[in-house]
């Protein structure tokens, strides 16, 4: 194409752009009016208006995110049809909504990211627009339908994956690979499994493949949402702009200190505690922890009733015990069993001596009647709700786990590892978070305290039921005995406490906030990032919040640094989903350039040997680097590369073993990525315990651009073909 026919079509494609942001402006004002008409509206029940608002809500926040990249790209048919490719679809209402801009997740846009020289998907054409703001700044062709040219957006590609790096990951919306697309689109009712190495987008993926299955399955997922799991804050703070920026909102994103609503926890375990807390027999621990807290008197227990002593001895409270636990129910709920036979046999004994034995069984109503009374007396007796609490005590996770750990003798009566013992058992650490979340099960809920509040909340109804009673009944008075304003201002209140009374049946709370806050609620679809780092715990807890079993787990077994995390995905699978799991594996590396990846490539073939590392896409023309320094050149050393990064655009981290001043730990930089990272002191990782080889692995894939290594000590053989300055 000529230069003047360029230009002509650069104009031509600018224009059709401009009338698909104009289109979207006015969607945008006429969602914006209904919301506000929604807000203010009071036809129809409370649940419909909230219903209509959330959802004019979604999708104005659909329609906001659309602003980037609108359109990015298009297709032309061997029809010469033109299809437009975007982030949303737009329809033409007055051309029977015809659409006038495909969104990347229909049907019809599939061949702009898998078609082929060697299999069109009958196109010929595929056009990649590059965007500033709203204007395209230009744009590359693609002919497609020639057996042997195999490009696939290469330009548009290496163009992304060369740009420096911001504070978040980027959508990959328009750049796709085939191999990506694939998998994103797969249709998988149950567990997907996607393993790749570093930088193979795997991550990226997975949220892509959400974005997918919310668009086609989104009647079946929108009142429920997604969870997503990642490793630690700063993962999900990179990756928590995907999903909005694809026009997805009803997603919740945690790590696994979030598990239990009102904890978030940071604090690690040492190695040994770890590895006992994650493993699935702590749950034998923690029942007999909680059966140990089911207690026998020492010496019979007095209870003062109607003028007589009774008690509760060894014998009644072991019949008790035997009677609750056969009941099957969690500890809390038991309760009501294990006080219906204590209170049955002290009633019993009670009427016996009370009525000298005149009274029988066959004189059924004097007896209930006899028993009614001594119930309400026992119900109403101190000691005896004390008795009861000392022998079957009310728990909570945190007081059931808590004094377990800082107590020696507990954990030796539950059976538990020594290694288990801190000073303060309340220190919760990530590993304490799944145990508590189990006991939830375990212990269940505590009846007495849902009685209560519901018994006030009844009282409350009833008081503003009789009050409104009252307002109503004034209104009624001779209407020139009370002011105008008067009957106004009555009126307001009614109409006030109505609208509270429908905000109280109403939860205004957005759906992932409602679901980040509810600890039983369940999700449709699970996205689980760094799943190798995950427990057998950690899996219990993710399956009960999802019973359909509907996983998008991520991953690299390379790269588990867990003591306690997944060796094989069948072995941590295989109790949940042992026949409704597929993998799939990405072997292109679109981050590390070639040279770094060869560095880390002789890492992973040390502790690792037999995984084959992916395939960088690029080489970056930098050589990595490696420097010897003393410990007085070192501070100096990495004062030089930061302040050397800080004049240039993209992103930079310093990665060094913990507690190495001015550097983090490459556990914190999981699944992050950075235009320049300086590794300190590798020896020192290595030797960071039995997983410092994955660490160090880490910290060399880390950097998109350029690698440099300090180190004090030796440099590892697995690093020689570092440049050494």
């Amino acid at each position: 194409m000529s230069t003047q026919g360029y230009e002509d079509e650069l104009r031509s494609e600018r224009e059709y752009v401009a009338e698909l942001y104009a289109r979207l402006d006015a969607e945008r004002a006429r969602v914006k009016a209904r919301h506000k008409a929604a807000l203010l509206g009071t036809g129809g029940t409370a649940l419909e208006r909230d219903d209509e608002v959330r959802a004019l809500g979604r999708e104005a926040k659909r329609l906001a995110v659309a602003d980037n990249g609108l359109c990015f790209g298009r297709l032309d048919t061997v029809r010469d049809e033109r299809l437009y490719i975007g982030r949303i679809g737009l329809f033409d209402e007055e051309d029977d909504y015809k659409p006038v801009l495909l969104d990347w997740r229909a049907p019809a846009s599939r061949p702009f990211y898998v078609a082929t020289g060697a299999n069109p998907e009958g196109m010929r054409r595929r056009r990649q627009f590059h965007t500033r703001g709203r204007v395209i700044v230009e744009y590359t062709d693609e002919d497609l339908g020639r057996p042997g040219d195999d490009a696939q957006g290469d330009a548009a590609l290496l163009a992304a994956v060369n740009a420096p790096r911001g504070e978040g990951m980027r959508d990959i919306v328009a750049t796709i690979q085939s191999e990506q697309d694939e998998i994103i689109r797969l249709d998988q009712p149950g567990v997907l499994v996607i393993e790749g190495g570093p930088g193979t987008g795997k991550t990226v993926v997975a949220l892509h493949r959400v974005a997918y299955l919310l668009y086609t399955q989104r009647e079946r997922m929108e009142r429920h949402g997604v969870l997503v799991v990642g490793p630690n804050p700063a993962f999900l703070n990179h990756i928590s702009r995907v999903l909005p920026s694809l026009g997805e909102s009803d997603v919740v994103f945690m790590t696994p200190g979030d598990y239990v609503p009102g904890l978030h926890v940071t604090a690690e375990d040492t190695p040994e505690a770890a590895r006992l807390k994650g493993s699935r027999t702590i749950v034998d621990v923690l029942k007999a922890a909680i059966a140990d807290r089911q207690q026998l008197p020492d010496e019979p227990i007095p209870i003062e009733l109607s003028g007589l002593t009774l008690r509760i001895d060894a014998s009644v409270a072991e019949w008790a015990v035997e009677e609750a636990r056969a009941s099957d129910l969690p500890h809390n709920e038991a309760r009501d069993v294990f006080t219906d036979i204590i209170t049955y046999v002290l009633t019993e004994r009670a009427i016996g001596r009370l009525t000298k034995g005149w009274l029988t069984r066959n004189d059924k109503e004097e007896w209930e009647s006899q028993r009614a009374h001594l119930v309400k007396q026992l119900a109403e007796n101190d000691r005896f709700t004390e008795a009861i609490n000392e022998l079957w005590p009310l728990l909570t996770p945190q007081t059931l786990l808590g004094p377990l750990l800082e107590s020696k003798a507990r954990l030796g009566r539950a059976g538990a590892d020594p290694a288990l013992y801190r000073a303060r058992g309340d220190a919760w650490t990530v590993s304490d978070v799944p145990l508590l979340d189990e006991l939830v099960d375990l212990l269940g809920r505590d009846k007495t305290a849902d009685r209560l509040a519901a018994a006030a909340e009844a009282r409350a109804r009833r008081e503003a039921a009789e009050y409104a009673e009252g307002v109503m009944g004034m209104l009624e008075l001779d209407r020139e005995e009370i002011s105008e304003d008067f009957t106004l201002l009555a009126k307001d209140v009614v109409n006030a406490m109505s609208l509270a009374e429908r905000q109280d049946e109403v939860d205004t709370r957005d759906l992932a906030e409602r679901a980040a806050a509810d600890r039983d609620w369940t999700y449709r679809h699970v996205v689980v990032d760094e799943a190798q780092e995950l427990s057998e715990m950690d899996w219990r807890v993710l399956m009960r919040r999802c019973p359909n079993r509907s996983f998008t787990i991520v991953g690299d077994l390379a790269q588990r640094r867990s003591v306690y995390g997944a060796r094989s995905w069948q072995e941590m699978l295989a109790p949940y989903a042992a026949d409704r799991w597929i993998y799939r594996s990405l072997t292109v590396n679109y981050r590390t350039p070639a040279e770094i990846m060869a560095v880390a490539a002789s890492v992973l073939a040390e502790f690792a040997p037999g995984t084959q590392p992916p395939d960088s896409v690029r080489a970056s023309g930098v050589a990595p680097w490696s420097r010897k320094v003393t410990a007085d050149e070192l501070p100096d050393a990495i004062e030089e590369f930061v302040r050397a990064e800080a004049g240039r655009e993209g992103t930079s981290v310093v990665i060094g073993p913990p507690g190495t001043p001015g550097t983090v730990p490459a556990s914190e930089t999981k699944g992050l990525e950075f235009d320049a990272v300086l590794v300190v002191d590798p020896d020192k990782i290595l030797a960071d315990g039995p997983r410092g080889a994955a660490e160090l692995y880490v910290a060399l894939t880390r950097a998109t651009q350029r690698l440099g290594v300090l180190h004090q000590g030796p440099l590892p053989t697995a690093l020689a073909g570092l440049t050494e300055r």
